[in-house]
């Protein structure tokens, strides 16, 4: 199956609580699968390097999104979401690529909920979660 490395910006709003949202993104995607390069270019600018067999732009903005990130929603940035994404859903039928979007998207909210700070930890064994 070939490999297709796309580079996409993703700027984030900056009417958020995070002040630095590219440097929370990075660490949140550096171990997703697909994922090749992060890069910060300042606190609201993200630049990804990835792989569309694994994942496209607009998994990657729903999973930020998901998760709390506030994106730029500008006329032009929403434009160019649209075209990236019909571009690459394109792209992938004609390669025939056949990724797992919901294979990938799990593994971010997965990572994320493992690293983030909570009290929504069960220490019971499984059988015994099932007596509530």
């Amino acid at each position: 199956m070939p490999s297709i490395e796309k580079k996409r910006e993703i700027f984030f709003s900056e009417i958020h609580q995070d002040s630095n949202q590219a440097e929370s993104a990075l660490r949140m995607l550096e171990n997703v699968q697909g994922i090749l390069k992060l890069q910060v270019v300042n606190p609201l600018q993200l630049i990804v390097h990835y792989d569309i067999c694994y994942l496209c732009l607009a998994d990657i903005e729903d999973a930020l999104t998901e998760v709390g990130f506030h994106l730029d929603n500008s006329l032009l940035l929403r434009l160019k979401r649209a075209l990236y994404n019909y571009t690459e859903d394109t792209e992938c039928a004609n390669i025939g690529c056949a990724r797992c979007q919901d294979q990938n998207t799990r593994d971010i909210f997965i990572d994320r909920y493992q690293k983030q700070l909570h009290g929504c930890r069960d220490r019971r064994p499984s059988h015994w979660r099932d007596y509530l």
